[in-house]
């Protein structure tokens, strides 16, 4: 696997002019070499590939590794770079993903190989795995199973008086019990007004009675993330909460019929927004529909107003309208959604209607 994929960026490195490329983000070296510790540097050269760590992971590295030479360096692998002098070959270009490395990075590179060109290559990194495998989507498959059986079992402790932080500390304690290696992203519990909030990670307030609850998160399994949102009403729903919430269901289940390979992530976007937008709430839908994921939480294509992406068959996808009435609260409903070329396939199992707990 680390071949095939060491193979394809190599691909890109040459339509590029590169001569290497330095992989800096961890993410993307596992998925590229298989590691999985937290200090490490891969180099992918034309022929060939180098990775760095220190000695707390020599015995790790070994075992993971696989496409690349594994050197075990003293320090930080940057500062070590000096003492690999076929690494320092006069004009030769090295990329850089801009994204993830920074000017004092850049800066430390330059000192260590001083005879080499580096060049911003984030776009060399940037398509790399946005199409998955069979095997790859297996993997995604379980995380969102992880997610949505971990969902599942928190229903039962949601009720006025328990704070949204408790709520989530269970949410994750459950999805490691299932086997994710650790939340996808920082867990997201908002209560009544805080549901208006998109990004609304858990805090210490207490649920109460008539409360949107809207729950944002994933799991990691093998690497590979899940990402979903649900939104339920602790007691009954009110005639506005049950509006907002069809209205959102609606955009919600509209976009996934819109998923085919083919598609402009603009139009599947389209489609949600102008749901929403005809309802009287366009203004109250202010981010994308969706983004791909994978090895990353926020992966391409990109489903928003502004994107350019068009779906190829094998993206996983998000598909996350929402709507938010600031002081009041909000509602987003999301599935993770496999691209084939004769639609879309949900990989969520856990209930859309509205829940009134």
């Amino acid at each position: 696997m680390s071949a095939k994929r060491i193979a394809e960026l190599r691909k890109k490195m040459k339509a590029e002019n590169l001569d290497a490329m330095i992989v800096t983000h961890l993410d993307h070296i596992r998925y590229l070499a298989g590691f999985t510790g937290t200090a490490g540097m891969l180099i992918v050269k034309s022929k060939g590939a180098d990775f760095f760590t220190d000695f707390r992971y020599k015995d790790q590295a070994g075992k993971q590794v696989t496409g690349a030479k594994v050197h075990i360096v003293q320090g930080e692998a940057i500062g070590q770079l000096k003492e690999f002098p076929d690494l320092n070959k006069k004009n030769f270009r090295y990329g850089f993903d801009g994204e993830y490395l920074t000017v004092t990075q850049r800066n430390r590179i330059r000192h260590a190989l001083p005879e080499v060109l580096l060049a911003n290559a984030s776009g060399v990194l940037g398509e790399l795995g946005w199409v998955k495998d069979k095997a790859e989507i297996r993997l995604i498959e379980k995380a969102v199973e992880i997610s949505d059986v971990a969902f599942e079992r928190i229903l039962n402790i949601l009720a006025p008086g328990v704070r949204e932080s408790e709520v989530r500390a269970e949410l994750e304690y459950q999805m490691m019990m299932l086997g994710s290696e650790k939340p996808a992203f920082e867990t997201i519990v908002a209560s009544g007004w805080r549901s208006a909030l998109p990004h609304g990670v858990a805090s210490t307030k207490k649920i109460d009675k008539g409360d949107f609850v809207t729950f944002d998160f994933g799991a990691t399994y093998k690497g590979y993330v899940s990402d979903m949102t649900r939104t339920v009403v602790i007691g009954k729903a009110t005639s506005k909460q049950k509006r907002i919430y069809n209205l959102v269901l609606r955009a919600q289940k509209a976009g996934v019929r819109k998923v085919k390979a083919g598609v402009d992530g603009k139009a599947v976007d389209g489609v949600c927004r102008r749901i929403i937008t005809k309802a009287g709430h366009g203004d109250d839908f202010g981010h994308g529909t969706g983004h791909g994921i994978g090895y990353f939480v926020h992966v391409g294509p990109r489903v928003s107003p502004k994107s350019n992406d068009k779906l190829k068959a094998g993206n996983v996808i998000t598909i996350e309208p929402g709507v938010y009435l600031s002081g009041w609260g909000g509602v987003r409903i999301e599935d993770d959604v496999v691209v084939t070329r004769s639609g879309g396939r949900v990989l969520n199992k856990a209930p859309k209607n509205l829940l009134e707990l």
